[in-house]
């Protein structure tokens, strides 16, 4: 049902989660919960679906340990443009690596990456996108790649909006994870996205 009214979710808001933290989205008035959506259909059916199934006399109550709600991440909770943050990562560490690969300027797909050209990068596939995450993702423990990931996410900026991409979430997907969380439901995100990147 969350899927289904994705597209009609309302403004994007771009704020930090430190700050939806210390504004304290998760203990919302659950007298009026989604407060800051518009009032509109999508708001409505997520407020009646919450009810419908933690109303015990409704006939489709769902028992707490039931409850569970799936996401999408990229482009549902953050920012995807004008690439994917993993593939940002990516990218910045084919830089990295690169004085120790001098091979690499002369093989696609890292010839396009390292020169900077975007017209080539626009054209590559799933495979070189693979042959880049192997490169750059590969020859290190999981907690070295843990550590390295989570110092580019403290430091990396996002091209347009020059903010971390840890700030760049989707404020009514938050507020949706919060308000279902606030009524026992167990949250999960599903992604395309490395899982030790997307913990990290």
């Amino acid at each position: 049902m969350m899927t289904r009214h994705r597209s009609r979710l309302g403004r994007v808001v771009l704020l930090s989660l430190g700050v939806l933290s210390s504004i304290g989205l998760a203990a919302h008035d659950q007298t009026d919960p989604l407060s800051p959506w518009n009032d509109g259909p999508a708001r409505q059916s997520i407020l009646s679906f919450v009810q419908e199934v933690t109303d015990k006399s409704s006939p489709n109550y769902v028992q707490p340990e039931d409850r569970i709600a799936t996401f999408d991440q990229d482009g549902t909770l953050w920012a995807e443009h004008p690439l994917y943050a993993q593939g940002m990562f990516a990218i910045d560490r084919l830089h990295q690596l690169s004085p120790q690969h001098p091979e690499w300027k002369a093989q696609e797909p890292f010839k396009a990456v390292i020169a900077g050209d975007r017209e080539a990068m626009a054209k590559l596939t799933e495979q070189d996108w693979m042959r880049i995450v192997s490169a750059t993702h590969s020859g290190m423990s999981t907690t070295a790649f843990l550590e390295i990931a989570k110092r580019w996410l403290a430091t990396a900026k996002h091209p347009r909006f020059q903010r971390p991409y840890t700030e760049l979430v989707y404020l009514p997907m938050r507020e949706v994870m919060d308000y279902l969380r606030a009524n026992q439901f167990k949250t999960y995100i599903v992604t395309g996205g490395g899982q030790e990147f997307v913990r990290a």
